[in-house]
């Protein structure tokens, strides 16, 4: 087994660190401490190829794998956790649309959403149905050439802010569970589409979070993505790359909490000595190093599976994200107390990669969810013996 990057892999690594550094760490606290959505530096991404890392070079991106993806998100998070993750739902969103949109369809949006002249988002959660995803009520009735939308979601990243969303809607009678949802493009300005006000949430200041309503909005059939009743199909393949990226960028947050603590630990002097020179801080320094590592591999393992269409990825994706997510915060945790009370104000950025990891324990599915998953899978025969 190799776990060595190659050449290729490294450069692509240090094309994020260097946008990172430039274009996001030095705005991150303030786009925060503003609720800031910065829509030109994320332009400045799809410049960079950001936008569209694993869409295929036939449609404009990159086609990158989910692993090299999974890098440069590790590397975007360390310079804002926020914008990163916003990143990652455009990049999920724009792979829909390039994978399952018609030729139509992918003429005439992806040039710009792979670009960053269009943004997207992502609908699938709604006020009474979250982790039960497939209970959602949105409906997209047929009416001749069109179908016509009704219903709500919630907790929809860069809404009000985007141009396009890709929207989950019931097409098949009411309480027929996943078989009849399907997906469907849905312009942003669309006559019928109605935001609520920006959620003031406790982190991810830097990307709105709104309520879209669709109040008899008309869309084309031909902006339906896949089959009529696939819809839960693609977004659930969707949201196995997402975890992926939201782990990612747990994973990023940790790095940064990491090196900024290791260096707080030499700068801070008591009773004589530098903090690092304590053995207790070594030993919870050395716990949080070896718990980060421990993530990283899982990740990048199931990036690899996703890679290869391994039948159990979706099961290690689900385990990847749990645990870069839980590790993720709690490694940025730890860092917040080795700084002490300067860990808890604002002119240090440990209590801002606290608040920003926290909700990757709940987004792309609950880490209760994931336990679910895997459990699933961990009881279908020879599940045990073939975990690896």
């Amino acid at each position: 087994m190799d776990f060595a990057l190659s050449d290729d892999q490294r450069a692509l690594q240090q094309a994020a660190a260097d946008f990172a550094r430039v274009e996001l760490a030095p705005h991150a606290a303030d786009w925060d401490a503003s609720a800031f959505f910065p829509v030109e530096v994320i332009r400045r991404a799809g410049e960079a190829g950001f936008l569209a890392l694993y869409v295929d070079e036939a449609q404009g991106g990159l086609g990158l794998s989910r692993l090299e993806a999974s890098l440069i998100f590790e590397q975007l998070a360390q310079g804002c956790v926020s914008t990163t993750a916003y990143l990652t739902i455009h990049n999920m969103a724009t792979w829909m649309v390039a994978r399952w949109g018609s030729e139509a369809v992918r003429e005439a949006w992806m040039p710009a959403l792979v670009s960053g002249q269009r943004l997207a988002s992502y609908c699938l959660t709604e006020p009474g149905a979250g982790s039960d995803a497939a209970s959602l009520r949105t409906r997209a009735v047929r009416d001749g050439d069109d179908y016509v939308l009704d219903g709500s979601k919630m907790f929809i990243s860069g809404a009000g802010s985007t141009d396009a969303l890709v929207v989950m809607a019931r097409t098949g009678v009411p309480d027929s569970g996943a078989a009849g949802i399907s997906a469907f493009l849905v312009p942003a300005d669309a006559a019928g589409v109605h935001y609520g006000k920006n959620e003031d949430k406790m982190g991810w200041k830097s990307q709105p979070t709104r309520l879209v309503s669709f109040d008899g909005v008309r869309v084309p059939a031909g902006q339906r993505l896949g089959e009529e009743g696939e819809g839960f199909k693609l977004a659930m393949k969707g949201l196995d790359g997402g975890r992926l990226n939201i782990a990612s960028c747990s994973l990023g947050a940790a790095q940064l909490a990491l090196t900024l603590a290791r260096d707080y630990l030499h700068q801070r002097r008591q009773f004589g000595r530098e903090l690092a020179a304590f053995q207790a801080l070594q030993f919870r320094f050395a716990d949080m190093a070896t718990e980060l590592v421990s993530a990283r591999l899982m990740v990048r393992h199931a990036a690899w599976r996703l890679d290869h269409d391994d039948p159990a990825a979706s099961a290690h994706c689900a385990m990847a994200k749990r645990l870069a997510t839980d590790i993720g915060f709690n490694v940025c945790n730890e860092a917040l107390q080795l700084h002490g009370g300067y860990g808890y104000i604002k002119e240090y950025p440990l209590e801002r990669l606290v608040r920003d990891t926290r909700v990757h324990q709940i987004l792309e599915g609950t880490n209760e969810i994931m336990r679910v998953i895997v459990a699933r899978r961990l009881f279908e025969p020879d599940a045990l013996e073939n975990l690896i």
